[in-house]
């Protein structure tokens, strides 16, 4: 009988923290699961990241309540991935805000990626009943945006290709404090399914470009001090590489998928094994990585069928 997914038994509730990463920005984490970023300007407030549920996203709201009562007007949600965007309709925003690309996603695969991912992680699901439906940006841009919550000036821009090809960051400039959502994790494996290998590097060095004094990435604790900084993105991009260079090597060759699981392994658990998602992430990622170094660069759509049968395959 296959094994369930690693994410399948992880159903204890995490422990929330919140933490000011700056004057007026905080991150809200919980022990790997998907982090949410609060951009306290002169008159509201922004959200970066929706969670998974309207349940979780009232957690959320009850720590923005903590230290603010201004109204909640900007929700950024940096990619497509439903664990980020169907808590949406508990903040009540004025607007809602993606790339023009990862809008197109959500168009293109969002409903095969919610059905995949709830049934990856139920935890995180509870309370899915009270999703309405996909979430849809209000506002696009291609490129680079500004918005100014009063003479607070927020930037979101795209850097390059990484954890999707939509990919947006948000950057505080005020304060030199950036919300990366999934293309920066710490000590919690990068889910790269929907990832281009290739770009990645590169994102991260786009990302150092701008020498943040903190992050919060898309999972794990927030990164304050610019060392803390810079050993999250060269650990995200040794992760990265790790995960690539094995699978591509047995590709090259004319290696199975089945080889390719072994040789990341082999690779990345003495360095990640106790990394937060690390097992559940690893069957995706290297599917993902064993189809980029064949060719394929727009990554297949994933399904819930076709989580299974790649499950299946690796199980055999």
């Amino acid at each position: 009988m296959t094994k369930a997914f690693a994410s399948a038994a992880d159903m204890a509730e995490k422990t929330v923290s919140f933490t000011e990463i700056g004057p007026g920005l905080y991150a809200f984490t919980a022990e790997g699961d998907p982090n949410t970023g609060v951009i306290v300007g002169d008159d509201s407030v922004m959200i970066v990241e929706a969670q998974a549920t309207p349940r979780l996203a009232r957690k959320v709201i009850d720590c923005v309540r903590s230290v603010t009562d201004k109204p909640i007007t900007h929700l950024v949600l940096t990619h497509y991935h439903a664990v980020r965007v169907l808590g949406a309709s508990a903040y009540g925003a004025r607007e809602i805000i993606m790339s023009d690309k990862a809008a197109a996603m959500v168009e293109e695969r969002g409903l095969e990626d919610w059905q995949s991912e709830f049934e990856r992680f139920p935890r995180l699901f509870r309370g899915h009943e009270e999703i309405p439906g996909l979430t849809r940006p209000t506002m696009t841009f291609s490129g680079r945006m500004s918005v100014y919550l009063g003479k607070r000036r927020i930037e979101i821009f795209t850097p390059g290709r990484a954890h999707t090809a939509g990919d947006a960051v948000v950057w505080v400039p005020d304060s030199e404090v950036m919300f990366t959502g999934d293309i920066v994790e710490y000590r919690s494996a990068c889910y790269c399914g929907d990832g281009h290998f290739g770009d990645w590097p590169a994102t991260l060095q786009a990302i150092a470009a701008y020498a943040p004094k903190a992050i919060a990435p898309g999972r794990g604790d927030a990164l304050i001090g610019e060392e803390m900084v810079a050993r999250a993105l060269a650990s995200t991009e040794d992760f990265i590489r790790s995960t690539y260079g094995p699978a591509a090597r047995v590709a090259a060759r004319g290696g199975s998928l089945k080889e390719a699981f072994a040789a990341v392994r082999a690779e990345c658990d003495p360095k990640f094994a106790d990394y937060a998602i690390y097992e559940h992430c690893l069957p995706f990622n290297v599917a993902r990585a064993y189809d980029e170094a064949r060719g394929i660069d727009t990554p297949r759509i994933w399904t819930a069928a076709r989580d299974r049968e790649m499950w299946a395959q690796l199980q055999e």
